[in-house]
């Protein structure tokens, strides 16, 4: 139950926010971790604190008109959500799906705010996107809606006020050309304005492979508390995207076997264990699908169609595509065939009840908000090497990543323990993300 002095709060949001119900989703999530805290310090209750934080500082949309290869005007709706500067400039990526509007923006900035916060490092939280779909566009098509974008909302960012990045349908390639089109506005080459940069004109090693990577050194660090590894596991994925292709091998890397990963078309049972190259060549360069890997891969490999991947039993689940993509029934069935981990490599994609059984059944569990947090920590690392016109190397900034996702992990186990929940991540991400912010903000005066 919600804490009674949290109950106000958690109705004004509704209230405030009508239909928004991923941000409901997870605002009500941190509020439950909440009521312990308030109780041992009030003072977080005070100054309508709590309030402020639930309340993006800006909020912007606008429209997008551009013009597609048949000459044809099309017209999208764009966002960014500035939720919380207090630690540092707004810092979170840009979406493109044509399931996005505000409530999936302010959700993703909401979260962004405490993943950041978990981090260590100075970035506050915000998130952006469009209803744009870009799957079937052509790459000029795509070019032309990203400098229509960046034209109304460049006079939001910069490196010290807000830093977007990727997201869902945004990659290297619409972060080149919302990148130009920013520098061709602004006649400035500011390389820290945007993260998620190619190699060769101010990105990062190892940003591509952040969030899969981060994801697995904290379920990782997590099967350590209770002497296991991911040596001779059986592993699935969710999704086939950024996140999932870097998670699957990085598991690899340590000895785990992955079994399974999927599309919005179904999911692929490859027992042999995922073929890696052959996922990347048909995913990053052929753009193709995976029942197209279950075709080239032949018999070893099955797809079903429109299945459940968390059907498949596995040791360790690692969902990696969208919100709310593992249900409560999915997460009773990932107990029956026993999981014995879960690490959540999307931004929530595991729903309140999925969540509830999880905890109830002992499994360890990484939210997202702290499991996925290697993206973001690599963007900012990546804004260390703009600012100081520098470039490391891919060892050294994975070392620096490994780090920072271990710490991550502590300072959730630690707050955990505090809290009198030991071994419940969701609690000490909540409350550690929450009393960073929460200082900072109580700091800087009503603002």
């Amino acid at each position: 139950m919600l804490d009674e002095k949290l109950q106000p709060i958690f109705a004004d949001v509704l209230r405030r926010n009508p239909g928004e119900e991923e941000f409901h989703q997870a605002v009500r999530e941190v509020l439950d971790s909440l009521g312990a805290v308030v109780a041992k310090h009030p003072h977080y209750a005070e100054d309508a604190l709590i309030e402020r934080i639930c309340e993006p500082e800006r909020q912007i949309i606008f429209r997008v008109p551009w013009v597609d290869d048949k000459g044809q005007v099309q017209i999208n709706r764009g966002f960014r959500v500035q939720f919380n500067s207090a630690l540092g400039p707004f810092k979170g990526g840009i979406r493109f799906h044509p399931t996005v509007y505000l409530g999936t923006i302010k959700f993703l900035g909401f979260e962004q705010t405490f993943k950041n916060a978990l981090t260590g490092m100075p970035i506050g939280g915000g998130k952006g996107g469009s209803d744009f779909d870009p799957k079937g566009r052509t790459a000029g098509e795509i070019m032309r809606f990203c400098q229509s974008f960046v034209t109304e909302l460049y006079r939001h960012l910069g490196e010290y006020t807000d830093v977007p990045a990727g997201d869902i349908g945004v990659g290297q390639r619409e972060i080149g050309y919302m990148f130009g089109q920013y520098k061709r506005i602004t006649n400035r080459y500011e390389s820290g304005v945007l993260t998620g940069k190619g190699l060769t004109w101010g990105g990062s090693q190892v940003r591509t492979e952040a969030t899969g990577y981060g994801a697995v050194y904290f379920v990782e660090r997590m099967l350590r508390t209770r002497g296991q590894s991911f040596d001779g596991k059986k592993v699935i994925a969710s999704g086939a995207g950024n996140v999932s292709i870097y998670t699957m091998e990085k598991v690899s890397e340590l000895g785990g076997r992955v079994i399974a990963c999927s599309d919005s078309d179904g999911y692929v049972v490859d027992q042999a264990g995922i073929d890696l190259d052959l996922l990347k060549e048909i995913k990053e360069i052929k753009r193709g699908r995976v029942s197209d890997y279950a075709k080239a891969r032949g018999n070893g490999a099955t797809f079903v169609p429109e299945g459940r991947i968390w059907d498949v039993p596995a040791d360790v689940a690692m969902p990696s595509a969208t919100q709310n993509e593992l249900n409560g029934q999915d997460a009773r069935t990932l107990v029956k065939n026993g999981v014995i981990a879960v690490g959540e490599g999307a931004n929530m994609p595991s729903t309140p009840e999925a969540v509830r059984t999880f905890l109830d059944a002992g499994i360890l569990f990484a939210p997202g908000k702290a499991a996925n947090a290697g993206g973001v920590a690599t963007s900012a690392l990546e804004m260390q090497q703009n600012a100081s016109r520098d470039s490391w190397t891919f060892e050294a900034t994975e070392a620096r990543l490994a780090t920072i996702m271990h710490g991550i992990h502590d300072r959730c186990a630690e707050m955990a323990d505090t809290y009198g929940s030991p071994g419940n991540y969701v609690l000490g991400a909540n409350v550690a993300g929450f009393i960073r912010v929460a200082e900072s903000m109580r700091a800087l005066g009503i603002v």
